[in-house]
């Protein structure tokens, strides 16, 4: 399904695509293809046909640059008086755009495969490290263009960066905004797999439909707890352990897993 606004929606057995589509500028987000990619990632955790969600650019040049600064929304009206930006306003339009964005792919139920085809720049490039598997054509690069702005990262770039590559990594990519090739992103962490630049859909395609037949529950406990791991003492992250087991045990994916087992043969999970 195309929409009007710069994202497309497709789904097909079990695999929504979803595809950021304004390769004329270079993949760019505007307000609205935030907000709906929003809507269709907590639309995916809801829908029992969804098992798996790719997220990607249209085109060869660009997975997603950031925002697109040359459409925005024009300012509310003001009363009389008022400054240009009030205090608290730049804060609300991060958590409200670009943090409630990152928070949707974390927080999809249905694991999230990134297939970056391109540049993932600024909150671009965040948004691909929110995905819970990272498959880069070769050609891809990755850019913390913050510092050449004048700015400092958004988009949780600072809580996904450290947790992928350590701090002092992570500082040298926000401080210095230098471009990292596929094969660097892949060997510092920031990427599971590199595949040729023509390869890259059918890699893609192979790894969301192994993901599509598998046991969705099982496959959305094991996300949370794993991202909830390093925020959480030990204590914290085994009762998170024993409860999402607890949780897994009550699925019918779970009993068809250990009937497969017991009968010698292929488990076929449902996803519920």
């Amino acid at each position: 399904m195309a929409d009007e606004i710069g994202v497309t929606r497709h789904l097909d057995d079990g695999v929504l695509w979803l595809t950021i589509a304004k390769p004329e500028a270079s993949n760019a987000l505007s307000a609205d293809m935030r907000e709906q990619l929003v809507e269709w990632l907590r639309d995916a955790s809801d829908d029992l046909s969804v098992r798996c969600v790719v997220l990607t650019g249209a085109g060869d040049r660009a997975f997603c640059t950031g925002a697109d600064l040359r459409n925005q929304r024009p300012p509310r009206p003001r009363p009389e008086g008022a400054p240009d930006r009030a205090q608290g306003e730049a804060a609300r339009l991060i958590q409200r755009g670009w943090q409630e964005l990152v928070c949707a792919v974390l927080d999809c139920e249905k694991p999230v495969v990134g297939a970056i085809n391109g540049t993932a720049a600024g909150g671009g490039m965040h948004l691909a490290l929110a995905c819970d598997l990272v498959v880069a054509a070769d050609t891809a690069r990755f850019i913390e263009v913050f510092i050449r702005r004048g700015i400092a990262p958004d988009a949780g770039g600072a809580w996904l960066l450290t947790r992928l590559v350590g701090i002092q990594k992570a500082k040298e990519l926000f401080f210095l905004g230098d471009e990292v090739s596929a094969a660097e992103a892949e060997r510092i962490g920031l990427v599971n797999r590199t595949v040729p630049a023509d390869q890259l859909m059918t890699e893609v395609a192979a790894l969301a439909g192994r993901l599509a037949t598998s046991p969705t529950r099982a496959i959305a406990i094991t996300k949370a707890i794993t991202n909830r791991a390093l925020d959480a003492d030990r204590s914290a992250a085994l009762l998170d352990e024993a409860w999402g087991q607890e949780l897994v045990t009550t699925t019918e994916d779970m009993r068809e897993g250990v009937s497969a087992f017991i009968e010698r043969r292929d488990p076929e999970f449902r996803g519920w």
